[in-house]
């Protein structure tokens, strides 16, 4: 263990959670994962910066612990390299709420 915790999965990364570049300077923190779900894949991370919501690659990150994200670029990388966040195709979240039966006409699912 490190003093940013235990490697965790990407699926079980919260918002909030700090991320920094490889050469230890903070950059922003975790705004959401992208994800395929139905082929778990990890997509990448909107990270929320002070110039916004920028988009982070999955082949930019390095390592994901409990308390920080760790990026494959220093700082200077980051800054020139990292994009501002568009929404590509339509995002979806699981809807929890919806039963077995909504589920089962299409209704378990929310758009973001």
């Amino acid at each position: 263990m490190t003093e940013h915790g235990d490697p965790i999965s990407y699926q079980a990364l919260r918002p909030g959670t700090p991320i920094a570049s490889s050469d230890d300077v903070e950059l922003g923190t975790v705004e959401r994962v992208i994800d395929n779900a139905k082929e778990h894949i990890f997509d990448g991370i909107v990270m929320r910066a002070d110039r916004g919501l920028l988009w982070v690659d999955a082949p930019e990150v390095a390592r994901i612990a409990e308390r920080r994200v760790t990026l494959t670029l220093d700082a200077d990388a980051a800054a020139r390299e990292l994009t501002d966040y568009a929404p590509g195709a339509p995002e979806y979240r699981a809807n929890v709420r919806g039963g077995r039966l909504s589920r089962f006409f299409g209704g378990g699912w929310k758009r973001d």
